[in-house]
């Protein structure tokens, strides 16, 4: 349901002891609802204003599914990240139990999918949709409120985080596959990487979005090889 793309595969390290930040790694303050809201505006833009004739069956950059089941597997990851801070009590050991199905072999393992017949416009509405919950989620759960994640217990600014993240960087590879420009603000990616990349320092050459896009194995970087043994982490952090 949630983290089983086929990309360069994170580390199954525990997740206790994640590392300390340097402390310029800790001043771009933390995420926010608003950001991912204005990530989701851009990222339904960007998939908007792909051809007509565009291929969505083309192997979305670095990951092995083609971009439409990409695109479906970023909404499943959005509705599940809010589907687990819904429960009064959300599960501290296990995902909220949806029933969700892997349609091909290697394909995601998810609970949502898109019409097919409802074309690129519905593929985009089912992420807007799925988005749009996230976003009333991480604005409406208690601060306090803790639930799972197989990289650490978090909180609702750290699934606000990892919903970043999965946007950012599958929409980078959906737009690889179809052809599109996405370079998202800075900003955002330099908050999102001090949430869940502690163990990263920003590449002050290239940027945070090249940083994010490394550390999440998609690309390399002068003097840093791409990585093909990574991992976030998500469990809540220190002010």
């Amino acid at each position: 349901m949630i983290d089983e793309a086929p990309e360069p595969q994170p580390s199954a390290a525990p997740v206790a002891g994640a590392p300390e930040a340097p402390e310029a790694r800790r001043s771009p303050g933390p995420v926010s609802p608003d950001d991912l809201a204005l990530v989701l505006r851009l990222a339904a833009a960007t998939l908007r204003a792909a051809p007509a004739d565009a291929d969505w069956s083309r192997t979305a950059g670095a990951v092995d599914w083609d971009c439409w089941s990409t695109v479906e597997h970023l909404a499943d990851d959005l509705l599940a990240y809010a589907a687990q801070l819904g429960p009064d009590a959300p599960p501290l050991d296990r995902y909220v139990p949806f029933v969700s199905v892997r349609r091909f072999p290697g394909g995601p393992n998810s609970f949502v999918y898109a019409q097919r017949e409802a074309g690129p416009a519905g593929l985009v509405q089912v992420l807007e949709a799925s988005g749009a919950l996230m976003v009333a989620m991480a604005r409406t759960a208690a601060p306090g409120t803790r639930a799972y994640h197989p990289w650490g217990v978090a909180d609702p600014a750290g699934f606000t985080a990892m919903s970043l993240v999965e946007t950012l960087v599958h929409v980078h590879d959906v737009a690889l596959g179809l052809g599109l420009p996405w370079e998202p603000p800075a900003d955002v990616c330099h908050r999102t990487l001090a949430r869940l990349f502690p163990d990263v320092p920003l590449d002050a050459d290239a940027g945070p979005w090249p940083t994010l896009l490394w550390a999440t194995g998609r690309v390399d970087l002068p003097g840093r090889p791409r990585r093909t043994d990574w991992r976030w982490y998500a469990e809540v952090r220190g002010a």
